[in-house]
């Protein structure tokens, strides 16, 4: 009995231990930032790594929830988002129109490849369980799917940024935005419709939202409108993958003139700055540093072992990787960056986006056990 009770302090003291280790080199490494880079930037990994921890710490994501409305008809997920989104709205909306000289929405036009990248997106993301912010996420805690995919996602998205301005010649429509008072009432009437949608279509007893995706929603909410506060721009994933693959091949070497999109003035200029100062780069880090903290922290510590998963399947993984960054491109954004960020700064793609990507999840949702990830649930 006594062997057992100090093997039990010995576990309690590791595990104090640990996770002391785990909140001091959280401080240190936004404290190291703050020093290379400024104080903002500092607050820009802070930012992200509180979603990070809020995403993993309360189970709060996006492929997860429309995969449950779609296969069990339970809304709870995708109403916490349109809750969160909401939040963001009631307080971007009226800045954006009083500070628009200091603040930028995600706006975007509307065109062919921006819906045809939506719908696969929202396919691929399905087959690999992660959007944008779900890959960062499952890549910090350990998922071995997440680990695969996100390098290729990364990849896909400097190549979608490199042909983007290819796709969007093929035609658009203007940028269109809802603005002011009235684009704040009209963005909360069409997030109460589909709320409104989802809980006709639930399940018996399936409409109650758990209070941990309250929670969830109200501390993500409060981040994103800190990342627009302290950024100028709102949340967004996919923009800091590609620029990573971007950097690398400037590097090692390679010409990127030929891109309309990575010669532009702005993105040109970036290839050339720290990577600590790009604000999409600096929460993309403490999204995955943040799912890292939870992970670890918890008993079990990172989340899962290799699964035993057919070849096909990691061949699928790669692929939808590959699929996730180059049509998120084309589609400007992904869950967070046209979705989230989008409809909550009033841009109406942000709702083609959602319309198109959950189109797409239908098709991702079937196509998941035909490739050997898991069987459906």
């Amino acid at each position: 009995m006594t062997v057992t009770v100090e093997a039990r302090d010995r576990r309690g003291a590791g595990r104090v231990f640990r996770r002391g280790g785990l909140i001091a080199a959280g401080l240190a490494a936004v404290g190291a930032v703050a020093v290379l880079a400024g104080a903002r930037y500092g607050l820009m990994l802070a930012i992200g790594l509180g979603i990070g921890v809020a995403l993993e710490g309360l189970r709060f994501g996006f492929a997860g929830p429309w995969r449950a409305m779609i296969l069990r008809r339970e809304p709870a997920g995708i109403l916490a988002q349109l809750l969160a989104i909401a939040l963001v709205a009631v307080v971007a909306l009226p800045l954006l129109q009083s500070h628009s000289d200091e603040l930028v929405g995600a706006v975007a036009p509307i065109g062919w490849a921006m819906v045809g990248g939506a719908f696969i997106f929202g396919a691929a993301m399905q087959v690999v369980l992660g959007c944008g912010s779900g890959t960062l996420v499952n890549a910090g805690s350990g998922n071995p799917v997440g680990l695969v995919a996100l390098p290729f996602f990364a990849i896909g998205s400097f190549f979608g940024a490199y042909h983007l301005l290819w796709w969007t010649d093929i035609g658009t429509l203007p940028i269109m935005v809802l603005e002011g008072a009235s684009g704040l009432a009209i963005t909360l009437v069409l997030l109460a419709a589909v709320a409104a949608f989802l809980l006709w279509r639930a399940a018996p007893g399936a409409w109650r939202i758990p209070p941990r995706l309250i929670a969830a929603a109200l501390i993500v909410a409060a981040l994103a409108i800190g990342n627009l506060l302290v950024a100028g721009q709102p949340w967004g994933v996919v923009y800091g993958l590609g620029l990573w693959v971007a950097k690398g091949a400037v590097a090692a070497g390679a010409d990127l003139s030929g891109s309309g999109f990575w010669s532009a003035p702005g993105n040109a200029g970036r290839l050339g700055e720290s990577i600590l100062t790009d604000y999409t780069s600096l929460t993309n880090f403490g999204l995955i540093a943040g799912a890292f903290v939870v992970a670890s922290w918890r008993e079990g510590g990172l989340s899962a072992p290799l699964p035993r998963l057919p070849a096909r399947a990691w061949v699928a993984t790669v692929v939808a990787g590959l699929l996730l960054g180059y049509s998120s491109r084309l589609a400007f954004g992904c869950n967070v960056g046209a979705f989230f960020s989008g409809i909550s700064t009033g841009s109406l793609h942000g709702w083609a986006w959602f319309a198109a990507a959950f189109a797409g999840s239908w098709v991702g949702v079937g196509l998941r056990p035909r490739l050997g990830l898991e069987t459906r649930t």
